[in-house]
């Protein structure tokens, strides 16, 4: 088929390549504008834009996807088909009926829909404590994730897995999805299945606030929300001011005041928690290098020390 392919992240990567590996005429590829990142604030392209770069496609990047101008340039690349994954942008009914042999545009949502809507599907689940998720190859409505459900799989959450690895678990998975979905949509083989909308989750956008953590909360859920928020933003916690960074821990049984750090025999990190023990197995002071409990225990004294909510001093004294 010729396709037009939208999407935007890292997560989009696979699926844009395995089309093209399967044959697929990809016509025209849109992402997102360049946009300022790192600490220079130089323009960095989006992960699709690289990598359709790379395939010698045709980039397209509108700054606002509803522009006339723009839709026009679509209708003159006559697509049979538009796939979607992770774009970022809501589509206007103009370009939703613009395909002229699939029954719309399809999306790949990395998410068991109805459940966890919205921009941060793999977070939230993981943050939730779900224990499964997957991908939704689903016809595209003008709501956020609410149309028909074309083709599912699951796949199980692992104790280890964070966002960033399991995005990738579910990126490889869609793009082995919807490759065997897009000739079985065409033909007629699968018959759309509304969505149970009373069933819906929501999963928005993160912000950085996200990653401050609450310690009232029980060591099993800061250790979801360690896992749900890696890579970005994190969960964090400030110590004499400084922010520090939780990259991995576990929970564990036992008592404590919230928030409050306690060192154990071998280098054990230990911080209390609403309900449980949370262990600190990898953190990060700003401005340090990730380091393990052993190596953070002989650099700094913890006596006495706790966990605080907020802080701007850009050293532990």
């Amino acid at each position: 088929m010729r396709l037009v392919y939208i999407g935007t992240p890292q997560f989009a990567v696979p699926p844009l390549r395995a089309l093209a590996a399967a044959g697929h005429t990809i016509v025209g590829v849109v992402t997102r504008i360049d946009k300022p990142a790192g600490r220079g604030k130089s323009l960095a392209a989006p992960a699709v834009k690289l990598a359709a770069q790379d395939m010698g496609l045709t980039v397209f990047q509108p700054r606002r996807v509803r522009d006339q101008e723009f839709i026009e340039t679509l209708r003159k690349l006559e697509p049979e088909g538009i796939i979607v994954a992770a774009y970022g942008q809501i589509l206007p009914r103009e370009i939703l009926d613009l395909p002229l042999l699939l029954p719309g545009c399809i999306n790949i949502h990395a998410s068991l829909l109805p459940r966890y809507r919205g921009a941060a599907p793999v977070h939230w689940a993981i943050i939730r404590g779900e224990q499964d998720t997957g991908i939704t190859i689903m016809q595209m409505d003008e709501g956020m994730d609410t149309g028909a459900i074309l083709m599912q799989e699951r796949i199980p959450i692992e104790p280890t897995d964070t966002a960033g690895s399991l995005t990738q678990k579910l990126s490889e998975l869609g793009a082995r999805l919807i490759t065997t979905a897009l000739p079985l949509i065409a033909s007629g083989r699968v018959i759309p299945q509304p969505q149970d909308h009373a069933q819906a989750t929501l999963a928005p956008l993160l912000k950085k606030e996200e990653g401050i953590i609450d310690w009232t909360l029980s060591a099993a859920e800061i250790r979801n929300r360690v896992r749900g928020l890696s890579p970005w933003p994190g969960a964090f916690s400030f110590l004499s001011g400084v922010r520090v960074k939780i990259i991995d821990a576990k929970a564990q049984p036992g008592t404590g005041e919230p928030g409050i750090l306690y060192a154990k025999e071998n280098n054990i990190l230990h911080a209390g928690t609403g309900n449980g023990i949370l262990q600190i197995l990898v953190l990060q002071p700003e401005g340090k290098k990730s380091m393990t409990a052993a190596e953070f225990l002989r650099g700094y004294k913890i006596e006495g020390k706790k966990f605080e909510t907020t802080g701007k001093i850009t050293s532990i004294k």
